[in-house]
C-alpha cells in the first residue's frame, strides 16, 4: 500500500495584467497526485474570471493550490518601480530584456479598480511564499517571472544581451528562432518531469510559423507553472525569492551564477533575498 502524500497543483496564470476580452491571458496546470504522480493540463486562454474558475476547480481536488501569476501581486507604492523591480531589471536588462514598473497610479493595471485587486480578493491566497512550499493544506499567490527564470531554466539564456526575444506583439523584435528555442525548453522540461502532455504541446507549438500573442501568453503560462512546481519540490537552494511580502517580491529558478548577479545587486539596494 502506497503512504498518501500530500497532493498539490500549481496553476501558472499569465493574466496580461488588464482584463481585455480581447486580449485574454492563459493558465496551466501541473499537479501531483497523492501518489506523488505528476500530471499536467495544456494551456488555455483565460481571462482573470475563467482564471478563478479554473483555479477554483483545480482547489477542490487536491490539499495545496499554489497560483503562480506573471504579475505583480503586492504593489504598496504609488509610483516609481518596487525594489524587487529594480533588482530583476539589475539581471534582465544586462540579458538585453526589460522589467515593466509596477506602480498603484497606473490605471487599468494596479490602480484600486484593477482587475489584479478585485482577483485577489475573490481567491482570498496567502501571499506566504515560503509556507508554500511545505504546507499540507491551503491556497497561496506567489509572484513569477518568466524573464527572471529563463537565464535559469536555460544556460544559453544567460549572458550579455542573450535573453530570448519571443515575443510576437513585438514584431521589431521578436525571433522565431528564440520562439523554438524557448518552447524546446518548455519541453525539455516536461518530458524529463514525465509531463508528457506538456511536452507534446510544447513540441507543436516550436512548429508555429508565425506564433501570435496569445500563443506567447500560452507558452508564458506554461513556464509560470514550471517555476511554480520548481518552488513547490525542489531543494531550496535551487530557488531564490527576492523581496518580502511588504514592498513585493517574485519567485525564480535560480542558477548559481544568476543568484550571484542577483545577490549583487540585492544587497546594493538593501533588497532582501530568501528573506534576508
Amino acid at each position: 500500500m502506497v503512504d498518501r502524500m500530500v497532493s498539490w497543483t500549481v496553476v501558472g496564470f499569465d493574466s496580461a495584467w488588464t482584463d481585455s476580452a480581447k486580449a485574454p491571458g492563459a493558465v496551466c496546470a501541473i499537479r501531483c497526485d497523492h501518489r506523488g504522480q505528476l500530471s499536467s493540463s495544456d494551456p488555455q486562454l483565460a481571462s482573470f474570471d475563467q482564471a478563478f474558475d479554473f483555479v477554483a476547480a483545480e482547489q477542490s481536488r487536491c490539499d495545496v493550490c499554489i497560483v503562480a501569476l506573471d504579475q505583480p501581486t503586492i504593489v504598496p507604492n504609488l509610483g516609481g518601480m518596487r525594489p524587487v523591480d529594480k533588482v530583476a531589471a539589475s539581471l534582465i536588462s544586462w540579458l538585453g530584456g526589460g522589467v515593466q514598473p509596477a506602480y498603484r497610479s497606473k490605471k487599468g493595471m494596479f490602480d484600486d479598480d484593477a482587475p489584479i485587486w478585485h482577483f485577489k480578493q475573490r481567491l482570498s491566497a496567502s501571499d506566504d511564499a515560503e509556507a508554500a512550499r511545505t504546507a499540507d493544506q491551503g491556497l497561496f499567490l506567489i509572484e513569477v517571472f518568466p524573464a527572471l527564470a529563463l537565464p535559469s531554466l536555460e544556460v544559453a539564456y544567460f549572458g550579455r544581451l542573450l535573453a530570448p526575444r519571443y515575443n510576437p506583439a513585438n514584431r521589431r523584435r521578436f525571433r522565431l528562432p528564440d520562439w523554438i528555442g524557448v518552447t524546446t525548453m518548455v519541453h525539455r522540461h516536461a518530458f524529463t518531469l514525465g509531463l508528457f502532455s506538456l511536452a507534446t504541446w510544447a513540441t507543436n507549438a516550436s512548429l508555429i510559423s508565425n506564433p501570435r500573442k496569445s500563443d506567447q501568453d500560452k507558452l508564458d503560462a506554461a513556464i509560470c507553472a514550471l517555476i511554480g512546481m520548481l518552488w513547490r519540490s525542489k531543494d531550496r537552494t535551487e530557488t531564490i525569492m527576492v523581496g518580502n511580502t511588504e514592498l513585493g517580491y517574485m519567485i525564480a529558478p535560480a542558477s548559481p551564477e544568476v543568484r550571484s548577479r542577483l545577490r549583487t545587486s540585492a544587497a546594493a539596494g538593501n533588497v532582501p533575498i530568501d528573506g534576508v
